[in-house]
């Protein structure tokens, strides 16, 4: 039996891997769960796995889940906060599978990799912000980090078919999200209920605002980066609706070799659990002739300001993609709240790059330091106002 910690298991890749482990129930047993303040949720992913230990945001959630589990025994142990989180993240586990979204998830994916875990990685901020040392650190403690994007685990599965090393371009699809179509005009006007309907993945609002601002793809870029050792120049995206084909691999002699299924996230969370070997599984098969035909074409950069600043970021190095992430966290969270427009997320966010001074980091605290004056510079901006675009 492998032991496995999942972090943000109350999220929409937290509960999709609790399918998958339900499915793999004779070998995987769940020691660990770190949940946000969805109480319901969390008591009953209790009683259902019995996990050993159990994080949660705060004590008003922790006080929520208990009355939740009243008469429920064994209770597990309960941690509460971000230093609970860490304890978690630092319980010993075969598999730790970091799926809180955003930067939050970059702390105790950085305790699981300290300690030598295997880490299938759902929070791409992680190496967003922190690639050079994450990746360093996971060398030195012998961690392995495996994808669980389905952009990046199709890239890991292609790249089975030859020697990295003679491969010329990786390349990551993209849906195009909802406004993939839109004039610049209409995405002036874009709401926020049009964002959050994406054409085919079912994601939580954060993830699914970044798509439709097509950030999501500009961050995949920069973790490919990382994962796959690989050059920007080397990495191109490519718009493909269907969300079938979910990334390819173009080697040196002209052969490009694409992962296709349906868009299902269960499928690669399976892989990351169960790599190297595949194993039978429930969930829907593609049917080619069903899906008709698969389309595919160029991004626009100028409808889509996010993936320039991405590339800029990833090339900068240093500091510069922790502060796009960090701004852009600000940014969509503004625009949920109706406090900015679509397409003045990407003003807010080259504005904070163009103030920042670069630099690299040495050190985990670093990566923290610039995450906060990067929140606080987008915050003070927007106060101040003035995003009219």
């Amino acid at each position: 039996m492998k032991s496995v910690t999942v972090l943000g298991s109350t999220g929409v890749i937290g509960t999709q891997t609790l399918d998958v482990l339900a499915h793999l129930s004779e070998h995987y047993v769940v020691k660990v769960l770190a949940a946000g303040r969805n109480a319901e949720r969390l008591a009953e992913q209790i009683r259902v796995w019995r996990p050993e230990c159990v994080s949660v945001a705060d004590e008003e959630t922790l006080e929520c889940v208990r009355q939740r589990l009243s008469g429920f025994r064994p209770l597990p142990e309960f941690f509460v906060g971000d230093a609970g989180l860490m304890e978690v993240s630092r319980i010993p586990t075969d598999i730790v599978v970091s799926a809180i979204v955003g930067a939050k998830g970059l702390a105790p994916t950085w305790a699981a990799v300290e300690r030598g875990a295997t880490v299938a990685l759902a929070n791409k901020e992680t190496l967003v912000a922190a690639g050079d040392l994450v990746m360093a650190h996971a060398r030195a403690t012998g961690a392995v980090i495996l994808p669980v994007d389905s952009e990046h685990s199709a890239l890991f599965q292609s790249l089975h078919s030859g020697d990295p090393k003679e491969v010329r371009r990786y390349i990551l699809t993209a849906s195009g999200g909802p406004f993939r179509t839109w004039s610049l005009d209409a995405l002036r006007k874009a709401t926020v209920e049009q964002a959050l309907r994406h054409p085919t993945w079912n994601m939580g609002m954060k993830i699914t605002v970044d798509s439709a601002s097509l950030m999501n793809k500009g961050l995949e870029v920069i973790e490919a980066h990382h994962l796959f050792n690989v050059d920007y120049d080397r990495i191109d995206i490519l718009v493909h609706p269907q969300s079938i084909v979910h990334s390819l691999v173009e080697f040196v002699d002209g052969s490009t070799i694409a992962q296709l299924a349906t868009h299902d996230m269960r499928l690669p969370i399976q892989y990351a659990l169960t790599y190297p070997a595949r194993v039978e599984s429930p969930w829907p098969r593609l049917d080619l002739a069903e899906v008709g035909q698969l389309t595919f074409e160029r991004p626009d950069f100028e409808r889509f300001p996010n993936l320039r600043l991405a590339y800029e970021a990833g090339r900068a190095g240093g500091f510069a993609p922790c502060v796009l992430n960090a701004a852009n966290e600000v940014a969509v969270e503004a625009f949920l709240s109706k406090r900015m427009t679509f397409l003045q997320m990407a003003k807010l966010v080259e504005s904070v790059l163009e103030m920042h001074i670069p630099g690299t980091p040495s050190e985990l605290n670093d990566i923290v330091e610039m995450d906060n004056w990067a929140r606080r510079s987008a915050h003070a901006m927007l106060e101040k106002g003035g995003w009219n675009c």
